[in-house]
């Protein structure tokens, strides 16, 4: 997958999961599941993430698959407020992001707004797992960035 030249030169590590928003989570994963399967799921709520300048919760049921070290996440929006929920009730549904985890998410959102991107929903879940989704205006997928050690996001906190 070609990715913008202007991330290439800030040095972005390599990609690490592509996101899609579905309108029905279990026929994508059906479909998808002879390539990318098995899938798990789990609940991908998130509480007072900060959304184009709001405080919005957001209930999402997410499955997870892969294709070697590629992780393919299936996102189903349920209700509230989010990149997923604009993006399905846009008319859209399909291929939504493309992940990278960083050690850094807040440096990184300085790095990319030198290439024009911004972020519009960003959660610091704690001290150690913060998220970022970040758009440009000339680039057809949205950024997702992930700082969280491999042990997981621990518990929320300041």
């Amino acid at each position: 997958m070609t990715q913008d030249p202007a991330l290439e030169a800030l040095g972005l590590p390599p990609i690490d999961q592509i996101g899609f928003v579905v309108k029905d989570l279990d026929t994508w994963a059906r479909q998808f599941g002879p390539v990318f399967g098995p899938f798990t799921y789990m609940d991908g709520s998130v509480q007072a993430a900060d959304f184009r300048g709001h405080s919005e919760d957001v209930r999402l049921k997410i499955a997870f698959g892969s294709s070697g070290d590629l992780e393919i996440e299936l996102i189903q929006w349920l209700d509230g407020t989010s990149p997923h929920s604009e993006f399905i009730q846009s008319g859209r549904e399909g291929l939504h992001h493309l992940r990278y985890r960083v050690t850094d998410t807040d440096a990184w959102i300085e790095k990319l707004a030198t290439v024009g991107y911004t972020p519009y929903w960003y959660k610091r879940w704690n001290a150690d797992t913060v998220f970022a989704y970040l758009e440009h205006p000339e680039f057809p997928l949205y950024l997702e960035l992930l700082q969280m050690p491999e042990s997981g996001a621990g518990k929320p906190g300041p």
